[in-house]
């Protein structure tokens, strides 16, 4: 089960695509978002680590998305 609000996730499909959206395609595109935020994060993670910090910033979530 996501952590992410079904209805946010609804907002951000519709949004981009100005369609209806079932609760199954939400539920479907929450679940992918957290698993790409879980693996962001954990790269995120090394690269605070790496600069002796146990702060993840801004720029360690950039730098790991573009990873």
């Amino acid at each position: 089960m996501s952590e992410l609000p079904l209805a946010a996730v609804d907002r951000i499909i519709r949004k981009a695509t100005g369609v209806r959206v079932s609760e199954e395609a939400a539920k479907a595109l929450a679940e992918q978002l957290e698993e790409m935020g879980m693996t962001i994060s954990r790269e995120a993670s090394v690269f605070a680590k790496h600069a002796n910090r146990k702060t993840i910033t801004g720029a360690d979530i950039k730098l790991a998305i573009k990873k």
